[in-house]
């Protein structure tokens, strides 16, 4: 059997801010945004090229809202693998992007840790 992973949930504050950071600053792609009701939208975005997808999912509720960047309980959450390191890193650090560890050479590729508009963690990755 084949499988692979379609879309991750992730929680925002607001569907317009959260558009505008994953696109203009991380270069996402928009690849829907359809409303459902009056406070609820379908709003996919993913890296150019990428198989996965986040689907930006607004808070409802208190609970929802307390989870906002801490999904994963302050780990490193999402990977972003890149065909070239030092041009990604350069391009978010321009435009803002909040790296909390330094670029490393790891036996699996180069990596940094940054920090989105939430404060959900990434790797930034081009792997070996």
């Amino acid at each position: 059997m084949k499988q692979q992973l379609g879309q991750l949930t992730l929680l925002v504050r607001d569907y317009d801010e959260a558009i505008i950071y994953y696109t203009q600053i991380l270069g996402f792609e928009l690849l829907e945004d359809t409303p459902m009701s009056e406070t609820k939208r379908w709003v996919r975005v993913s890296p150019p090229g990428s198989a996965c997808h986040l689907l930006l999912a607004k808070a409802a509720n208190e609970a929802q809202v307390n989870q906002i960047g801490y999904q994963a309980g302050g780990r490193v959450f999402l990977f972003l693998y890149t065909d070239d390191f030092w041009r990604d890193y350069r391009k978010y650090t321009d435009r803002g992007v909040e790296f909390l560890r330094a670029p490393a050479e790891e036996a699996y590729g180069i990596v940094s840790v940054f920090k989105d508009l939430y404060g959900n963690l990434w790797d930034l990755i081009q792997p070996v």
